[in-house]
């Protein structure tokens, strides 16, 4: 059993930034990518990061340049920068693991909510 467990999101100014962290724990042989999607009201869950366990990289076009993802390999956590934040942004956000574990798979957390406004 993996569990992941995200910090918790809030309200930020447009143009402001925050971090989100993301931790797995359980019975973890490796952890092939972690990454965030995000949800807003009436759309579908979208890609915002992606980090390999080479620390290969993956953004969309909507966040490149606002966002980085890292991931710290030794505590099984993956952090989101957000900067220069719009009310866009505004979403639930999950974070994703593929996990090696007893079997192989894909865990979510329970999802932080990210309010952008002013």
């Amino acid at each position: 059993q993996v569990q992941l467990v995200e910090s918790e999101g809030g309200l930020v100014q447009p143009g402001g930034s925050l971090r989100l962290s993301c931790g797995a724990s359980g019975t973890i042989f490796n952890i092939y990518a972690m990454g965030w999607y995000r949800q807003a009201p009436g759309k579908q869950r979208e890609l915002v990061a992606r980090i390999t366990d080479n620390g290969s990289r993956t953004y969309p076009d909507s966040v490149k340049g606002r966002f980085t993802i890292s991931r710290d390999n030794t505590k099984n956590t993956v952090y989101l920068q957000m900067n220069s934040l719009k009310p866009e942004d505004t979403a639930v956000y999950y974070c994703n693991a593929e996990v090696r574990s007893t079997s192989t798979l894909e865990v979510w957390g329970q999802g932080t909510l990210v309010t952008v406004s002013s």
